[in-house]
Parts: structure tokens; sequence; C-alpha cells
């Protein structure tokens, strides 16, 4: 397996992007994104299509906004 070429999503999110990694059996997706202080995984899946599934955008969107509240929420 050689290194994960990375791609930047601005649609998703401004600091997220993709990881490609390719195994013997599937082109995997590691979405993420960089934060000051952490690295947030918001999804990993097989990818079978040249766009990204709108479910995995959904999804993604939904646990950054869970995620940031859950932030927000410690900082007060």
């Amino acid at each position: 397996m050689g290194m994960p070429q990375a791609e930047r999503l601005p649609d998703l999110g401004p600091r997220c992007g993709a990881l490609r990694i390719r195994d013997a059996e599937h082109n995997w997706r590691l979405m993420y994104r960089i934060d000051p202080d952490a690295i947030v995984v918001l999804e990993v899946y097989a990818k079978k299509t040249r766009k990204i599934p709108d479910e995995v955008i959904d999804r993604c969107q939904m646990r950054l906004a869970k995620y940031d509240e859950a932030v927000n929420a410690a900082k007060k």
C-alpha cells in the first residue's frame, strides 16, 4: 500500500479534505477536518463512484455540526 493522496473538500467546509487510499480490493476515502487542536475524522468509506455520495456529505455535515456544538458547549 502506498502513501495516501489528499484532496481538499471546500464544499464540505473550511479545513476539510479526504485521503485517498488504495488497498488490494477497494479505493477508500477518509473524510476529515483539521482544527487547531484536533483532527476530526468524519467518515471512512469504500469509494465506488467518482462523485462523493450525497448521504456521505450529509453525514459529515451532521457530524461536524454535532462536534462543533459539543466543543462550544465545553468552552462555556
